[in-house]
């Protein structure tokens, strides 16, 4: 099988190949693609320099393609290497809302994937780390009712996002004014109620992609969902503060077990002891941490917990991979392949 990565030389393209190193995935061949000023350049895999390529005009000869260079690019595109044979799992919001693609964590719909017609959307970050640690509640108690607010890292931005708060920052802290050219306001010591366009309805697109995926992950679309986002001054890792309404009362430490037999979570959630959810400790790691877990004030019978994902892993990079190693395990990546 013959695998490419479009947008390689990204921070989702950093991260795909540091999860490819690492998984089950099955291939013969890795190319990578990336826009012509990055073309010649190398990027290390498992001890091995490969050249970054310039995307072509038509088909890429690939069997999967991981594309993660923007939505524009994957409107353009994703139908052509589509054509040529190549199946798509795309990581920008250019296809998540078309209802004949599927949108996918493997852990809680992963069969969904098995239905493609060619192009696979990866959601946005903020829903699956929601979605991961929500899912299982859902599925045992049923959400009435789910409000997050969120705490974004500047990578959610790429690594220009990253670059804006580490060279800011410097500034500041070297007694200058800080500027800002990626984020609408200087970010270092600041918080920003703003992630994306806003809305008729006035909320943001980013927290209009938390209501409208949750609902198509979940399969589900009975219960409202409201989200406030917030970039905050962090590399990585995005946390959430999620409150829910149940349709059947929930104990928190029942809780807390039916999340440590969850798939993609990690409960952390020890007060006493000084233990939660940080993007400090989830940073770099697959699962999601979960904790703060309590029953709510507002809701009788709710739920308040927090949760901090690595989102340039389970909200990009590595749900990506494995949608593709969910794939490959049904034969379904096999099959494709041999066409």
């Amino acid at each position: 099988m013959k695998l490419a990565i479009v947008g390689a030389t990204g921070a989702v393209g950093h991260e795909l190949l540091r999860v490819l190193e690492q998984s089950t995935l099955k291939f013969s061949e890795l190319q990578l693609y990336a826009s012509p000023r990055s073309a010649g350049s190398t990027l290390n895999f498992k001890g091995q320099e490969l050249v970054v390529q310039v995307m072509p005009e038509g088909a890429i000869p690939a069997d999967v393609i991981l594309a993660s260079a923007g939505g524009s690019i994957s409107k353009e595109k994703a139908p052509l290497w589509v054509k040529g044979g190549s199946l798509v799992i795309d990581n920008s919001s250019a296809f998540r809302y078309n209802p004949a693609i599927p949108l996918v964590v493997p852990e809680i719909n992963g069969e969904a994937a098995l239905k493609h017609q060619g192009i696979i959307a990866n959601p946005n970050c903020t829903t699956a780390i929601a979605a991961v640690a929500v899912y299982p509640i859902h599925r045992e108690y049923g959400v009435k009712r789910m409000i997050v607010s969120t705490y974004q890292a500047t990578s959610g931005a790429g690594a220009k996002g990253m670059q804006e708060l580490e060279d800011q920052t410097r500034r500041v802290l070297n007694g200058e004014q800080a500027t800002n050219d990626v984020f609408a306001h200087p970010i270092p010591f600041n918080l920003i109620p703003h992630i994306d366009s806003f809305q008729d309805n006035g909320y943001t697109k980013e927290e209009m992609k938390v209501v409208w995926e949750t609902h198509k992950i979940f399969g589900d679309d009975s219960f409202p969902v409201s989200c406030t986002a917030v970039r905050i001054p962090t590399m990585r890792a995005h946390s959430e503060a999620i409150t829910l309404e149940l349709e059947r009362p929930a104990d928190p430490e029942a809780v807390r077990e039916l999340l440590r037999r969850s798939p993609g979570v990690k409960v952390v959630d020890d007060p006493a002891q000084k233990l939660y959810p940080m993007p400090l400790t989830s940073s770099g790691q697959y699962d999601v941490e979960v904790g703060r877990i309590r029953s709510s004030l507002v809701f009788d019978g709710g739920l308040e917990l927090f949760v901090s994902g690595d989102q340039l892993l389970k909200g990009a990079a590595l749900n990506a991979v494995q949608i593709a190693e969910y794939l490959q395990e049904k034969g379904a990546l096999n099959e494709k392949a041999s066409v």
